[in-house]
Parts: structure tokens; C-alpha cells; sequence
């Protein structure tokens, strides 16, 4: 039977890990922890992808292998997201001008909370950076000894 099912172009779970280049296992894990929830089930349970979902799959992967973030800090980011996506939804669909003063504040306090998780890393990747520079002066001072 074709990966792909016949509703809609859904992706099994199968082909949905191959084109991320993770393993179904991984999809399960990033549904397990909340990263994760598959578009739809097929009538037997299986998990069925749509290309939004691939597109959150890569942007987990970025967070995780180009950014260094670990899972639960990639929660933290994804709920933010949502979050904040759910809030630019309602604040677009004609909220009154009080409630629309409320999603603002809202969505200003969940980007703080984002901005926290980014800056904790950003201060981890400073100090390790540090850290290796030091080490490359101290490299250099001892190389100049030598001579």
C-alpha cells in the first residue's frame, strides 16, 4: 500500500519520519511529550500527517539540531507559538477593542516567557564562548613561550 493515504494526501507515519529524517519512534516521542499531534488517525488508530505538520516537525528539528534547544525548552517555544498563534487568530477575527487590549497584553506576556527560554540558551552559548576564547588566548600565550 502507498505511504500516502488516500485522504486527503495524509502521510503515514512512515513516510511523514522519512522526510524529516527522523525515525517513527522520534514522531511518537514528539507526541508523547507534547510536541507533536498528528493532523488525524486513520479508522485503525494509525497516525496520519498533513504538510503543516511536517513543516512543525522541521521546525522542531531546527530548534533541536541547528539551535541547540533541548525538548522541553522546544515545549516551552511550540506552546508559546500556539499560543500566541491562537491570540493573532482572535484578535483578527473582530474582537471589540477592550478584548483586543487583552489578547495584546497576553500575547505580550508569552513572548516574555519565549524570550526567557531563547535568552537562557543565548547566556549558555555567551559563557561557552567565553570560555573557549580564553582557552584559545591561554593556547597562543603557551605557542609564544615555546619560541
Amino acid at each position: 500500500m502507498d505511504e500516502v493515504s488516500s485522504g486527503g494526501g495524509l502521510l503515514r507515519i512512515g513516510k511523514a519520519a522519512e522526510r524529516a529524517g527522523v525515525s517513527p519512534r522520534t514522531l511518537r516521542w514528539y507526541e508523547e511529550i507534547g510536541l507533536l499531534a498528528p493532523a488525524n488517525y486513520s479508522a485503525g488508530g494509525a497516525r496520519r500527517y498533513t504538510e503543516e505538520d511536517m513543516g512543525r516537525i522541521v521546525h522542531i528539528r531546527e530548534l533541536q539540531s541547528l539551535l541547540g534547544f533541548d525538548l522541553g525548552e522546544i515545549r516551552d517555544i511550540l506552546r508559546g507559538e500556539d499560543d500566541l498563534a491562537g491570540l493573532r487568530h482572535e484578535y483578527r477575527s473582530g474582537a471589540d477593542q477592550g478584548r483586543r487590549r487583552e489578547i495584546l497584553l497576553e500575547a505580550s506576556a508569552i513572548n516574555d516567557k519565549v524570550c526567557e527560554v531563547v535568552a537562557g540558551k543565548q547566556a549558555r552559548l555567551e559563557t561557552m564562548m567565553s570560555e573557549l576564547t580564553e582557552k584559545s588566548v591561554r593556547y597562543a600565550s603557551r605557542l609564544k613561550e615555546l619560541d
